[in-house]
């Protein structure tokens, strides 16, 4: 089992920048890969990034490359979400999850652990 724990959301200008952050207990984090998702009111929920448990892979959504940038600490068993250049169709709750294997999926149906989700409200 592990437990994820999100933060860092909150209101900014388009064009501004935020930092996700994730938190997990139980387990290390080392043991799985894992993702950024996110949902928007009235959609889907959506892959938006994702990096391998060794950390040495990494992918993103195309709406998102070039501006967001996923990376992860597995000593302190944290997982982050740098969004640069924000856009207001970036708005949206954004959820980490975890899923025990090595390689990085964009299938939310593969991962085996959610956190709550913390809300990021881009302004234009």
């Amino acid at each position: 089992q592990v437990q994820l724990v999100e933060s860092g959301g909150g209101l900014v200008q388009a064009g501004g920048s935020l930092r996700l952050s994730c938190a997990a207990s139980g387990r290390t984090t080392s043991r799985y890969a894992m993702g950024w998702f996110r949902q928007a009111p009235g959609k889907e929920r959506e892959f938006v990034a994702g990096i391998s448990r060794s950390g040495g892979n990494t992918d993103y959504a195309d709406s998102v490359k070039g501006r967001f940038t996923i990376s992860r600490d597995n000593a302190k068993n944290t997982v982050s979400l740098q969004m640069n250049s924000l856009k207001p169709e970036d708005t949206a709750v954004y959820y980490c999850a975890a899923r025990a294997n090595l390689f990085v999926r964009s299938d939310e149906n593969s991962y085996d652990y959610w956190g709550q989700g913390t809300q990021v409200t881009v302004s234009s």
